[in-house]
C-alpha cells in the first residue's frame, strides 16, 4: 500500500486534532476546569484517541485520499 508523504500526513493529523481538542475542551470545560491538569489530560485523551483512530482519521483519509497520496 502506498504511503502518504510525512508532511501531508502531519497536516491531516493537525486538521483532525486541533478542532477536536478545541470542541471537546469547550463542551467539557465546566467539568474539566474543576479537575487537576493530569486528570483533564486523561479525560481528553480517553475521549479523543479512540475518536481519532476509529472515526476521524479514517474519514479524513478517505476525504483527502486524492491529495494525500498524490
Amino acid at each position: 500500500m502506498k504511503q502518504a508523504p510525512r508532511w501531508k500526513f502531519a497536516v491531516m493529523v493537525w486538521i483532525a486534532i486541533y478542532p477536536s481538542i478545541t470542541l471537546v475542551s469547550l463542551i467539557l470545560s465546566p467539568v474539566l476546569i474543576k479537575l487537576p491538569i493530569p486528570l483533564r489530560t486523561l479525560v481528553l485523551t480517553l475521549i479523543l484517541v479512540p475518536l481519532m483512530v476509529f472515526i476521524i482519521m479514517p474519514f479524513l483519509q478517505k476525504l483527502l485520499a486524492k491529495w494525500l497520496f498524490k
